[in-house]
């Protein structure tokens, strides 16, 4: 005998469980949103590896600065010198040693620039007024300029900040001795040009019109300079147009500056060094199976643009090439020198490298085109700025992709589970049903 009918009276409704949804959800999860969690995991180690490459480009950014024509240090690896000094007289400071002239320079100091200088007579108290009268006044004149006036109808300290407040004059009151106090007046720059002249009218009593209270005289600095006589009203004069040149004392004192050289081979191997390192990072992806770079044809326009910066000719005929100079390619494409016909170059050509690297306005060296490459990859709107926001816009795309199916498959099951339940309660309806048939069949029968 049938022990249900379709089922019923069998409990297969109980086969309608949260557990079987769950196992349907999970299989449809696998293929609607896993897959967009892979490429999510894939894009951070893009980033990630994106991030290594664009590290490599600016190490090789940073090797090719010492080969720059406009190089923002102010020298590049072709323009170091080496100065050797001598004597105490002077210091020597480089403004832009690109325009220094190798030679020796000489500089014979026989007077020191100085500053005019006067100081008042003693009193006790800063604060108190230095004179009742109104009449009694100073005015004080700079070189040739117009007299201005001072009252010293006011305390020491404000006639003090007062004349401080006056552009080329500077004052201060200083202690010398035990409660004993002096205004001392100076002229802010040196040279005969910004000597004072100080006038009392009424009464004197800061006692300035005293010669023995005018205590240095302004003068100018006098030397000679490879021959060439200076008196100027400052310490410091500059020749060559960068060899600022300070005088501290009387003496000769001598600079001799010298071209260096040693600079440029660690530059250009510092720059092949790093090419290298951005050749390999970027091959690795190029020619890997697991390669998580997804536009890889991105990658070899970087590359290929950098080769072409590397490999092209230079100078006004376009025929000087780095394998000119001791530079070749390996088997691997990576860039090996030969640091014997290198040195051998900087010693006998370094003119013809300094073309090749660095050039001019009109005619830009490798180092140069390949830093300006380099700096354009990194603007808004290059090749490596526009990945990144390439890249952005994608994980963006992704993770939108990723919470709509993730609600789309919670709303499908959310009302497949209500489904189940209201099909739960009519099987459970039906199979009560069916058992008070059952039950009176069997009555039936037994009679």
């Amino acid at each position: 005998m049938a022990e249900g009918i379709l089922g019923l009276g069998s409990s297969n409704s109980l086969s309608l469980s949260q557990e079987l949804i769950d196992k349907l959800k999970s299989a449809e999860r696998k293929a609607r949103v896993e897959p967009i969690e892979a490429k999510l995991e894939k894009w951070d180690s893009e980033l990630e590896k994106f991030g290594e490459i664009e590290e490599k480009v600016n190490a090789l950014l940073a090797a090719v600065t010492d080969l720059d024509l406009y190089n923002n240090k102010g020298t590049n690896a072709f323009e170091q010198i080496v100065a050797n000094t001598s004597g105490t007289s002077a210091m020597f400071e480089a403004v832009d040693t690109s325009l220094l002239s190798p030679g020796m320079t000489t500089i014979d100091v026989t007077q020191l620039a100085k500053r005019d200088v006067f100081q008042t007579a003693t009193f006790s108290d800063p604060s108190s007024v230095i004179s009742a009268d109104a009449n009694d006044k100073i005015s004080i004149t700079i070189g040739t300029g117009t007299p201005i006036e001072f009252d010293l109808n006011q305390s020491y300290t404000d006639l003090a900040n007062e004349i401080n407040t006056t552009t080329g004059l500077s004052a201060n009151i200083e202690q010398v001795g035990d409660g004993s106090y002096r205004i001392i007046i100076k002229s802010t720059d040196s040279g005969t040009a910004n000597a004072l002249t100080i006038t009392p009218a009424g009464t004197d009593i800061l006692d300035l019109s005293n010669v023995a209270n005018h205590v240095q005289t302004a003068q100018n600095m006098k030397a000679k300079v490879d021959g060439v006589d200076y008196d100027v009203s400052s310490n410091t004069i500059t020749v060559q147009g960068g060899l600022n040149i300070t005088a501290v004392a009387a003496g000769i004192s001598t600079i001799n500056i010298e071209k260096d050289n040693t600079a440029i081979a660690p530059a250009i191997q510092a720059m092949v060094d790093k090419y290298n390192d951005l050749v390999d990072i970027i091959d690795s992806e190029l020619f890997s199976s697991d390669s998580v770079i997804e536009d890889t044809s991105s990658m070899r326009l970087l590359l290929s643009t950098v080769k072409n910066q590397m490999f092209g000719g230079y100078g006004d005929s376009g025929d000087l090439r780095l394998f000119n100079y001791g530079l070749e390619l390996d088997k691997t494409g990576k860039i090996i020198v030969d640091t014997k016909k290198l040195g051998e170059a900087v010693l006998n050509n370094p003119d013809e490298l300094k073309e090749l690297f660095i050039g001019k306005a009109e005619s830009k060296g490798l180092g140069t085109l390949l830093k300006e490459t380099l700096d354009e990859m990194s603007r808004s709107n290059g090749l490596l700025s526009l990945y990144g926001d390439n890249m952005t816009k994608r994980k963006e795309t992704l993770e939108s992709d990723q919470t709509k199916a993730i609600d789309q498959l919670d709303a499908k099951y959310l009302q497949l589970a209500q489904q189940f339940a209201s099909y739960t309660a009519i099987i459970s309806q039906m199979e009560n049903s069916f058992g008070s048939l059952k039950m009176m069949i069997e009555q039936s029968t037994a009679s």
